[in-house]
């Protein structure tokens, strides 16, 4: 969520809600989007699975549409799963146990087993159950329940998990335009901002504080810098390795932290095959989901967003093309991340066809990869040591950990900024006790968990 002095609401509707008459909870005196840019539009919050060609709602919910789908046999099997992972709990060793206590062991199967393998090239058997807490945390079928009572009974204050939230607030051109704004008003406060500079050093003195940075630029020159506070988002594992006089246990279990790497293709179309079934109105008609988890072991393909309906301002022609981002999990340097930008495209616009998505290739008409080092810390091998590597970066007092790959979290957007929030709190009081920056995303229910009209999350 982003801070007041750089944003606000939108005052007008954006340009689909206007074409199409969609009521929006608007802000008094708040800028126009038909007008400026530096807007956070709200918007309807949709995603859903895809499983068998057919629309899941996410997390699955309980409507006719849902039981028709799965079918009756299917529907009575989902049952009678929950009821005994109800009755006999599993002991959560495991990302499997997590999912099955909370769901049933049929709608893991269904919709979590595959999915979670492909996303981190490891069976949910070989992760901590940690991931699961950390991401769908609050949310099983109880949860599901508790929400479709509250919503027939028009209980308007009850509370909703994160991931049961039905809208939220976005930028109008996207979640980079977070990072242009904070750096401009960073640079119109007289900050400084390095771009193209890499971390390769980080000097401590015998003190255990740390009293600045080397980098390098772009023409490879080595440049130091001192400073007094270090604020690190960058992977533990880099920022642990480029350290000097580092423990020889902190820096085994740093070296030894997982990731799982991601690409994706942004794909421009003339028309989307799916066939849009729900009550929401869009332009084109057009399905109206945000991004949809793609629940098919006939592809590789993770998940696919339609930008269209995440801000109608990041597609130029809004009426005529549907602008596509398929994502794909993957590691660096194995065969997926070593395609050339055509081969990768080519292979995603072909699962694009297989699933439906689009008639035939030619229907595709242009194209952009791009790749993503590091996207997702991984709850695996050396991950269930993690307290140790954190115990020791506690003992560097200026040194602050942010972010999801500076904390080794999957945290989304809103919480890995929290996690800053909170460091500039630590910095301006002088305390040297970093737990509540360590301790954002870790309660028993998400702190954005409140009423249901205040904004979810960014992947």
């Amino acid at each position: 969520m982003a801070t007041a002095w750089i944003w606000e609401d939108i005052a007008s509707s954006a340009a689909d809600d206007i074409a199409l008459n969609r009521p929006v909870a608007l802000s008094k005196g708040g800028p126009d989007p038909q007008k400026e840019d530096r807007v956070m539009l709200r918007r309807n919050r949709v995603s859903r699975i895809l499983f068998n060609q057919k629309f899941f709602d996410y997390p699955i919910s309980l409507k006719y549409e849902t039981f028709a789908n799965m079918g009756l046999v299917t529907t009575m099997e989902v049952g009678f799963s929950y009821l005994r992972a109800k009755l006999f709990p599993r002991r959560e060793d495991s990302l499997e146990d997590f999912y099955v206590n909370r769901f049933g062991k049929k709608l893991y199967s269904m919709f979590f087993e595959h999915y979670t393998e492909n996303l981190w090239g490891r069976h949910p058997s070989e992760i901590d159950p940690s991931w699961g807490a950390q991401r769908v945390k609050g949310v099983s079928v109880a949860a599901v329940l508790k929400d479709a009572l509250g919503k027939m009974f028009h209980l308007r204050s009850r509370r909703v998990e994160t991931s049961l939230i039905e809208e939220f607030s976005y930028p109008k051109l996207g979640p980079g335009e977070l990072w242009d704004v904070t750096a401009e008003e960073i640079r119109k406060r007289g900050g400084t901002i390095l771009m193209h500079a890499k971390v390769v050093g980080i000097r401590k003195n015998a003190d255990g504080r740390l009293t600045g940075i080397t980098y390098t630029d772009r023409d490879g020159k080595r440049i130091d810098v001192d400073g007094d506070v270090v604020i690190s988002s960058m992977p533990i594992k880099d920022l642990v390795a480029a350290m000097n006089d580092v423990p020889a246990d902190p820096a085994r279990i740093a070296a030894g932290l997982p990731y799982r790497d991601y690409m994706t293709v942004g794909v421009l179309i003339d028309h989307l095959n799916l066939e849009n079934k729900t009550k929401r109105k869009t332009i084109g008609n057009i399905v109206p989901d945000n991004w949809v988890y793609v629940h098919d072991r006939s592809v590789k393909m993770g998940r696919f967003q339609i930008y269209n309906n995440w801000s109608p301002y990041l597609v130029r022609d809004l009426e005529h093309t549907v602008w596509m981002g398929l994502e794909y999990f993957c590691n660096e340097g194995d065969s997926m991340w070593n395609m050339t930008d055509d081969e990768f495209a080519r292979m995603g616009i072909s699962e694009m066809v297989r699933l439906g998505l689009i008639s035939n290739e030619s229907d595709v008409k242009d194209y952009h990869v791009e790749r993503v080092k590091k996207a997702y810390p991984a709850y695996f091998d050396t991950y269930e040591e993690m307290d140790t590597l954190r115990g020791y970066l506690n003992t560097i007092p200026n040194l602050f950990c942010v972010g999801r790959n500076g904390q080794h979290r999957y945290n989304n957007i809103d919480h890995s900024m929290c996690t800053s929030f909170e460091t500039v709190k630590d910095i301006l009081s002088g305390t040297t006790d970093h737990s509540n920056v360590w301790n954002v995303n870790t309660e028993q229910e998400y702190h954005e968990s409140k009423e249901e009209e205040n904004t979810a999350e960014i992947d």
